[in-house]
Formats: C-alpha cells, sequence, structure tokens
C-alpha cells in the first residue's frame, strides 16, 4: 500500500493512498490544479484515480472535489448527510458518480477495501477513513475534537495513521481567537491537541503502528517543531524512540509528504 499527504492544514487537505491498481483521494481541500500537480511528483495519473472519499464538508475538505470529480468523471463517495451539506458547495457533477456510503460498514473499491468511521467534529456526520489490503491497513482520522471509542478501535492495529495534532493550547489560549471559537476548538467537537495526540500515540505504537505522521496543524496555534517536540517528549517519558519504535513525522501544509510505502 502507498500513502502521500498532498498537503494537511487548515487551509486544505488532501490525501492519497493507492494499492496495486486502485487510487483514491481522502479529501480535495486544494485547488484542482495543486492536487494534480502533487500526484504527477509521486507518478501518479488523475486519469486512473478510482474516486474521493470525504470525511466532512469544511471547505478546507471540499475545495477541489467538484472540479476533479467533473474534469476526470471521478466518483464521490459521501454519506447521506454530508452529501447534502456539500451538494451546492462544489457546483454540478454526475449524478452516477454520487455515491452515498453508510458509517461504520466495510466496502470494497478494486483491490482494497475500505471503512468509512464515525468520528467527533463539529460537522453534520464526519468519518474518518481505515483502508486495508487484507493484511495491513492505514488509517486517517483528522478533525476529531477527542478520540473516542470509536476512532481508537479503527486506529489501533494500523501500520501507518494520520492523526490530527492540531493546536498547542498555550498558544490557542494566548492567541487572538474569539473566546468562543478557543472554546469551540478545544470542545470534545473540536481538535485535537498535541498533547493529546501524543498521549494517543503511545497506544498507538504499542498496539502495532510504524508510522505516525501527524497532520492538521493549525497556522494560527501550532508549529511544526512544536508538534514533533511535544510528541516526542511524550514517547520518550514511557520508554519509546523516534526511530526505533515508530517512525513519527510531521504532515505540511504548503509541501506534500514522500511517498511511503507498506
Amino acid at each position: 500500500m502507498k500513502y502521500c499527504s498532498i498537503a494537511s492544514g487548515s487551509s486544505g487537505n488532501c490525501h492519497y493512498i493507492g494499492y496495486k491498481d486502485t487510487n483514491i483521494l481522502i479529501d480535495a481541500g486544494l485547488s484542482g490544479k495543486r492536487i494534480t500537480k502533487g500526484l504527477d511528483e509521486i507518478d501518479i495519473d488523475a486519469n486512473k484515480l478510482n474516486g474521493i472519499f470525504v470525511t466532512h464538508e469544511h471547505s478546507d475538505h471540499i475545495k477541489g472535489i467538484g472540479v476533479l470529480s467533473r474534469k476526470y468523471d471521478l466518483p464521490i463517495f459521501v454519506n447521506y448527510k454530508t452529501w447534502n451539506a456539500i451538494k451546492e458547495k462544489i457546483g454540478k457533477v454526475k449524478e452516477e458518480n454520487i455515491k452515498i456510503f453508510e458509517n461504520d460498514k466495510e466496502y470494497a473499491i478494486g483491490d482494497m477495501e475500505i471503512k468509512p468511521f464515525s468520528i467527533t467534529h463539529d460537522a453534520v456526520d464526519p468519518v474518518g477513513f481505515k483502508m486495508t489490503d487484507g493484511k495491513k491497513a492505514i488509517s486517517v482520522a483528522t478533525d476529531i475534537g477527542h478520540v473516542s471509542d470509536n476512532i481508537k478501535e479503527n486506529l489501533l492495529g494500523s501500520k501507518l495513521i494520520v492523526l490530527e495534532s492540531n493546536y498547542d493550547k498555550e498558544m490557542l489560549l494566548m492567541g487572538s481567537y474569539t473566546y468562543a471559537l478557543k472554546k469551540r476548538v478545544m470542545s470534545d467537537i473540536g481538535h485535537l491537541s498535541n498533547e493529546a495526540a501524543a498521549k494517543f500515540a503511545v497506544e498507538l505504537i504499542k498496539n502495532g503502528a510504524e508510522n505516525l505522521l501527524l497532520a492538521h496543524l493549525s497556522r494560527e496555534n501550532n508549529f511544526p517543531a512544536l508538534a514533533f517536540e511535544t510528541s516526542n517528549h511524550i514517547l520518550t517519558e514511557n520508554g519509546m524512540k523516534i526511530g526505533k519504535d515508530a517512525n513519527l513525522e510531521i504532515l505540511m501544509r504548503d509541501d506534500r509528504s514522500k511517498l511511503y510505502n507498506l
């Protein structure tokens, strides 16, 4: 299985996952041009994509969905409530390319199985995704206010995990956000802090995670070195060493990641 982040952050999110002849995107919150360029850089032809899977309706996750669907005749996989929330925002797409799924059920797409699972965020019906080739799994869980039992169940045992590490609490509290927005970010349906992500990372590594990719960093309330060092510190406190027990990397907002091969 292959994974690459085209971009990750509050200004746009897009993840590529592939296995054999199956190639999908999770979210398309960037321009179609930028996503296509990112795919070209890892030698993936956008014409060979099998579909776009949507986590939720916020603009940093859906900006390029309509453009890509129209240009490449791509199916959009989305749950019913999220489809109703995005259909007026992405422009007209072919009716046959609207594929409605149910949360917490497994689906086959080409050579992979994919499971959309319910997560905790202030959207109409947000999901994360778990992809497997039958042996190894990749899971993506961003925009999560806290680690629910369902999130934990779907991430434990995955070999590569994209996990939100959105904000540093002190930066958020001292920053320019309004009190209401700060409260929303820190709520159970907001975003996951660096510290919460790091504590969960300990459990993930104990359950087989080999690559932890910290994602969706806030532009205002975080920076890559801080997110990395927070996790590094907590992992070290728990007797774990980055590079030995697992790899830990930060996904950037303006640059794609390397191509990971499992």
